[in-house]
């Protein structure tokens, strides 16, 4: 990783960017153990020795693309939350902000997900990872629970671990092509389901859908399933 106090010239950062950018596109593509160094440098069209001048190895270079990815979601998720109060309608801002990120950046979710084998570095990188996303989420519900909107019979962390296996699910049958076909209904349809998981009263949801996705015209009668597609 950069050394702290090397302070990069705009010029510099762009390099950075570009060095990052490729290595993402082959760790998808090939997995991290079959990029080298080389395939990355060639891609980006730069000399190797540039390679080190921003990461003394491949193994930094991996952990800092993980980090930034990380870091661009947790902002797009405060973005999407910050104008609503009630925990409900930031839960689904926050889903619909969650999956349409990454479905604008189809190759996160494998860099994310990645985990060499034996490698315990981006094992615990990873864990830190779903980690934080399963902090912020057990938050957002430990506060839905104390003003009565989420449903108390479960904790929030095991309200949360459901919540991102939803959003997980989703993605992966858009991805497969059994599930929604568009990337908008599969940003609702995960909204949706969340919302029927885990809120205390179902008569609600519909008016939270509309008031924070006005544009969704699709009305539910309490009690019924979360349609998907």
């Amino acid at each position: 990783m950069t050394e702290p106090d090397r302070q990069l010239t705009e010029q510099g950062e762009a390099r950075k960017r570009v060095l990052m950018t490729h290595a993402e596109r082959l760790f998808n593509e090939r997995g991290y153990e079959a990029t080298r160094i080389i395939d990355i440098v060639e891609a980006a069209g730069v000399a190797k020795g540039l390679f080190y001048w921003y990461f003394p190895n491949k193994e930094a270079l991996f952990r800092e693309l993980t980090e930034s990815k990380r870091r661009e979601l947790q902002l797009r998720q405060m973005e999407a939350i910050v104008d609503y109060g009630d925990p409900l309608e930031r839960l689904y801002s926050g889903v619909l902000a969650t999956i349409q990120f990454l479905q604008l950046h189809p190759r996160l979710t494998t860099v994310l997900e990645m985990e060499p084998v034996g490698n315990d570095v981006f094992r615990a990188t990873r864990f830190e990872t779903a980690r934080i996303h399963h902090r912020d989420t057990a938050s957002l519900l430990a506060a839905g629970q104390a003003t009565g909107s989420v449903r108390s019979d479960d904790t929030p962390d095991a309200l949360a671990a459901a919540v991102l296996g939803i959003v997980s699910a989703l993605l992966e049958a858009q991805r497969t092509g059994v599930g929604p076909s568009t990337d908008l209904a599969t940003a609702r349809a995960a909204g949706r389901t969340v919302l029927y998981c885990v809120a205390a009263d179902r008569s609600e949801i519909a008016d939270i859908i509309q008031r924070v996705d006005p544009v969704d015209t699709r009305r539910m009668d309490a009690g019924q399933g979360a349609a998907v597609g």
